[in-house]
């Protein structure tokens, strides 16, 4: 269920970037993709985290979520 939602909003934000890229150029189109997919990635590692914390888990800092983490 998670993965299609991901795929979904993922299909949702290039689709309406290809219609922004269409009116408004590409460079713009990449800037909003950029802009909505950073939000969005970010909510879900904030999500991430309180769920990890609720648990009792160690909250991990961002060069050690990169370092010893695939995500």
């Amino acid at each position: 269920m998670l993965k299609t939602r991901n795929k979904m909003v993922v299909f949702f934000v290039i689709g309406v970037g290809s219609l922004i890229g269409m009116v408004r150029g590409e460079q713009a189109k990449q800037k909003w993709v950029f802009k909505i997919r950073s939000k969005y990635d970010n909510k879900r590692l904030i999500a991430e985290k309180r769920l990890q914390a609720r648990k009792g888990g160690v909250l991990l800092d961002d060069i050690e979520m990169a370092s010893f983490h695939n995500n």
